[in-house]
């Protein structure tokens, strides 16, 4: 029972609502500029493949898994794509736990294990973080789209 993990958040890289509104913008224009050139015929069709180009990737990007955030055995656990590294933050060393919002910024880029002025950053979707604080002062900023449950979760991990 101890193995089971107690909160389970998966972040995927392209569910930002800003960024996939950006890109169906630059598909609309895409499809508009190839309806107005009528001259070249070439360069009309490149303006088609474009903007299906940029469906397709913005499709894909939709379901491409950015991150997986566990909470089991008194550790977070956040586990990225392909070949980057699995982080295990240890709650016993963690002195502080709060909510905290992720940047003033009204557009954030996704971020996995950036190393930044004494912060460690996830992110990849969502306005709030939850800040853990160790021993040694490192702050680690996880950005969340539940961060009510993984605050609560990660309290009662401590405790």
């Amino acid at each position: 029972m101890e193995n089971n993990p107690v909160f389970v958040e998966k972040q995927y890289l392209g569910r930002d609502y800003l960024r996939i509104s950006i890109r169906l913008v630059m598909a609309l224009f895409c499809f508009a500029a190839y309806l107005v050139t009528e001259e070249d015929k070439s360069q009309s069709d490149l303006f088609l493949v474009a903007g299906f180009g940029i469906l397709i990737v913005s499709v894909i990007m939709i379901f491409l898994l950015h991150y997986r955030i566990t909470v089991k055995n008194r550790s977070v656990i956040i586990d990225g794509i392909w070949t980057s590294r699995m982080i295990k933050i240890d709650l016993n060393s963690i002195v502080k736990v709060e909510r905290v919002p992720y940047s003033s910024y009204m557009i954030s880029n996704p971020v996995y294990n950036l190393h930044k002025k004494g912060t460690i950053r996830f992110y990849a979707d969502g306005k709030d973080a939850i800040q853990l604080t160790d021993r040694d002062g490192l702050r680690y900023i996880i950005g969340t789209q539940h961060p009510v449950e993984l605050l609560q979760t990660i309290n009662s991990q401590i405790n």
